[in-house]
């Protein structure tokens, strides 16, 4: 069977190693710039061997992406909770952002989404940078990634506080999943690295990899249910250790360029308390900060989403969150897609925090203080190895 493959090929060093390059370079010599991206198409098993056995290339079997698609829960799971404060989103005051004198000021943030209604009133002001990876054009024609940027750095609308981060100016708005919620492994690391390449602090993703619908295709191109289940996993497999490389080089560039950081959702694939399922690609990769969603519980606790996959590496508010709706006004969704937002606006506030003391800090601070500050203490005991560190918490 013919496949196509994803490959990363440093521009202009056709000799180098981008894999040796990219773990070498702790002082930052080399700049996402010089990563170039493209996907060959129907390799043959001989090509696939030497194309693996090239030195000089990072490659993966090209897998389709989609968004982590909010869930719809039964009545009672809110707990017969009330609804928000008529002020401010009820997350917000969860993650003690409504008490943080920081607003996000001098930070610039990425959503990697389905795009942006940049029309909408929670983002008056804001100087909005987008780019499409799609093919269908700016904006937002799903609404998911509308959502998601209210939760980061939306204003107040209709009288409703929704965001963590309002003091955020400029925001790069990457459009790497189409209406459909869909795209491929070559869209999200052009996305990750256009974001990194323009300055971007803090990356907010709320997508993983359709296993799936690999399977699928590869059964559709007349491979046997075991066959094409087993060639999957390779492809995923291959593309976890993609994204670890990735990640490995948005740290190398941090260590000169901009300080960034790349927060992804853990995934929706659980059904408590049926089963659970373990954090999913590329939240899972290493170097990215993986989130877990967390919902209202009585006495001021907080109790693990049912369809939150396990073992994020932190928690955020990520059931009946209300946020930018497109065409205007605001609307609730659950998912670990709502929570990872709250994260990285938090991170944003952390980071307007650290830079003010020190403008030369590493970005390893700030990964440690954003998971650092974070609690268990209004979580249940036997819910904790689900939330990671548990509630995040903005800096006081």
């Amino acid at each position: 069977m013919k496949q196509d493959y994803v490959v990363l090929r440093l521009s202009g060093s056709s000799n180098r190693d981008v894999l040796a390059a990219v773990e070498a370079d702790v002082a930052g010599e080399i700049d996402v710039d010089d990563v170039r991206i493209e996907t060959l198409t129907a390799l043959t098993p001989g090509d696939v061997r030497e194309l693996r056995n090239d030195p000089r290339v990072l490659a993966a079997p090209a897998m389709p992406v989609e968004l982590v698609a909010p869930v719809e829960l039964a009545a009672d799971d809110a707990d017969g909770l009330p609804a928000d404060s008529g002020d401010f989103a009820w997350g917000l005051a969860a993650t003690r952002t409504l008490t943080s004198p920081f607003s996000g000021k001098g930070v610039t943030v990425a959503v990697l989404d389905t795009g942006i209604d940049a029309g909408h009133e929670a983002f008056a002001g804001r100087q909005i940078v987008q780019k499409d990876f799609t093919g269908e054009g700016d904006g937002d024609l799903q609404g998911h990634g509308t959502h998601c940027a209210g939760t980061i750095f939306g204003g107040t609308v209709g009288g409703v506080r929704i965001g963590i981060a309002p003091g955020i100016e400029k925001a790069l708005i990457g459009k790497v999943l189409d209406h459909k919620g869909r795209g491929s492994t070559q869209q999200i690391l052009e996305g990750i690295l256009w974001a990194v390449s323009n300055g971007a602090n803090v990356v907010s993703m709320s997508l993983g990899f359709d296993f799936p619908g690999q399977v699928k295709k590869n059964v559709a191109n007349g491979m046997a249910v075991e066959a094409a289940t087993s060639l999957a996993l390779q492809a995923y497999r291959q593309n976890v250790r993609l994204f670890d490389d990735v990640a490995a080089l948005v740290q190398s560039h941090s260590a000169q360029f901009a300080k960034t950081i790349v927060i992804a959702a853990a995934g929706n694939e659980s059904k408590r308390p049926t089963f659970e399922i373990a954090t999913a690609p590329p939240a899972v990769a290493r170097g990215f900060i993986s989130v877990g969603a967390l919902r209202r519980a009585t006495g001021n606790k907080f109790r693990v989403a049912p369809f939150s996959n396990a073992l994020p590496n932190i928690a955020g508010p990520g059931v009946d969150i209300r946020s930018a709706k497109i065409g205007g006004g605001l609307t609730p969704k659950n998912g670990t897609s709502m929570a990872t937002p709250h994260v990285a606006g938090v991170a944003a506030l952390w980071l307007q925090r650290i830079a003010d003391d020190n403008p030369a800090f590493q970005i390893s601070e700030l990964e440690g203080r954003l998971v650092g500050s974070a609690s268990h203490d209004a979580i249940d005991r036997e819910e904790r190895a689900n939330t990671g560190a548990g509630m995040v918490f903005a800096p006081q």
